[in-house]
């Protein structure tokens, strides 16, 4: 439907569109002025029934916000952080992480697409000319932008359209509680996990390169062999939380060369396990001196000696590096006594 379709009297009142237009030309107005070209109305501005659809367009977007809102914060609540799902094309990712921006992007396009489409349909779209002005604004200038705030407040009809206004408003309400939930981040407090490891009494000590139990014949004296807990896999879902926290250091030593009473006690055969993790920020330590048994992080060169208790002797970690006491099953393999006797990794607040 156009406005040459509608009888002249149901058209909205016409506007002064034409500001300062110059149609003849001379030596004052060397150019023409066409002015701005003719308003045509749309169909919303001439038929009500097409404005309420319009209206409950807007309405439904908002709505729907309202609900992806919902879903953010019921995603956050009852989805796993650890739970992953298989997406095409992305493959496995995180639920959480999917459902989150997943819903979280729809209250906010939804958001958009409604102010945009509320704009597009239902507020004035007659263009207005004014001319330049300086920068300070005088009393009557002032005094017009407020008269132009309230014509366009009045124009936009949100105090006629009720249910724009209410769902708008229950829209914009909504979408900041996603910013709240998300603070649930600073809690709940870790209780012991950061305590325990994988680590327990009778778990296989398994090599990360070959993934094979170690003997004590795998380990040579001064090597350095990387180990696992048994049952610990690479495609679990798991897996990275807890080898950061459960990865091991192998390596042997003459017995001799142990000075530390209580490290001697829990190796085997000078065979020592220590927590591969750096207790400055957790950085994966990897390089090993074997004349002095010191091992380097290379992050930050903190410097741990394996000789004596792992205790720091250069660098910024702040305490020795967690030992798990070891020892030989019936069948010949090292297996791992108990866990760790202190949490592995950087200090935090709770440790003590």
């Amino acid at each position: 439907m156009s406005s040459q379709d509608i009888p002249e009297e149901n058209l909205p009142a016409e506007q002064d569109n034409a500001h300062g237009g110059v149609g003849v030309v001379d030596e004052k107005h060397p150019f023409a002025d066409p002015g701005l070209p003719p308003h045509e109305h749309r169909v919303q501005d001439i038929d009500e029934r097409a404005a309420k659809r319009s209206e409950r367009a807007v309405a439904f977007l908002f709505t729907v916000s309202m609900l992806a809102t919902i879903g953010f914060i019921a995603s956050y609540v009852a989805i796993p952080a650890d739970k992953s799902i298989f997406v095409f094309p992305l493959g496995h990712i995180s639920a959480l992480n999917f459902a989150l921006g997943l819903t979280l992007g729809a209250a906010l396009f939804c958001i958009g697409a409604g102010a945009v489409h509320w704009a597009r349909t239902l507020m004035s779209d007659v263009e207005i000319a004014d001319d330049r002005h300086a920068i300070e604004a005088s009393p009557e200038v002032r005094e017009k932008v407020f008269s132009d705030f309230r014509d366009g407040a009045k124009e936009s009809a949100i105090g006629r359209r009720k249910l724009i206004r209410t769902t708008l408003f229950g829209a914009l309400t909504l979408v900041p509680l996603s910013g709240v939930v998300l603070l649930r981040d600073l809690g709940p407090l870790p209780e012991d996990k950061l305590r325990h490891t994988l680590w327990a009494k009778g778990k296989l000590l398994v090599n990360m390169n070959t993934d094979e139990p170690l003997r004590p014949s795998d380990v040579a004296v001064g090597s350095l062999t990387f180990a696992k807990p048994e049952g610990l896999e690479e495609h679990d879902e798991d897996f990275q939380n807890e080898i950061a926290k459960s990865a091991l250091m192998i390596v042997r030593l003459q017995p001799d060369n142990i000075k530390d009473k209580r490290e001697l006690e829990w190796s085997h055969e000078g065979i020592v396990a220590y927590s591969k993790i750096c207790t400055h920020v957790g950085c994966p330590i990897s390089l090993y001196e074997q004349q002095t048994h010191h091992v380097l992080c290379p992050c930050h060169q903190s410097t741990f000696d394996l000789s004596d208790g792992a205790r720091v002797i250069f660098g910024p970690a702040g305490h020795a590096l967690p030992q798990l006491r070891i020892g030989v099953n019936d069948e010949g393999y090292l297996e791992a006594l108990g866990d760790f006797e202190e949490p592995v990794g950087p200090a935090f607040w709770e440790r003590g």
